[in-house]
């Protein structure tokens, strides 16, 4: 089973869209903050990380960066989840090491399809 870690601070965003993924199959891991994400990248090795950007502790661009500076947690696709999509975010996304970017509210086949795309390319679906 594909182990994915899903950071997300809202209760109700995580429950949802873990829930919606453990039926396509995913195994869902839980991060609540930037730092827990760090962490959490190291210690589960995830075949992949949605990451909310808005987090408290680090936020999603920090622990990104963070995920992708150490040589062990690097290879991990990562694809920004964000509700504040402002002009400039995807690209900031990008630049900070994320390998996809999607927005809130999620849309389940949109974010299937990139999820599959980045695990295809990184040989792990």
């Amino acid at each position: 089973m594909t182990k994915i870690l899903l950071v997300e601070d809202n209760e109700m965003n995580r429950d949802m869209l873990s829930r919606r993924l453990e039926r396509k199959g995913y195994s869902i891991v839980m991060a609540v903050d930037g730092q827990q994400a760090v962490a959490m990248a190291a210690s589960e090795a995830p075949a992949l990380i949605l990451m909310d950007m808005s987090l408290p502790v680090i936020d999603g661009w920090e622990a990104t960066r963070r995920i992708k500076a150490n040589a062990a947690t690097k290879g991990i696709p990562i694809i920004a989840l964000t509700a504040h999509v402002m002009q400039g975010d995807e690209l900031k996304a990008k630049e900070a090491g994320c390998d996809d970017f999607d927005t809130k509210p999620v849309e389940l086949p949109r974010l299937l399809e990139k999820i599959e795309a980045l695990l295809k390319c990184a040989g792990t679906s």
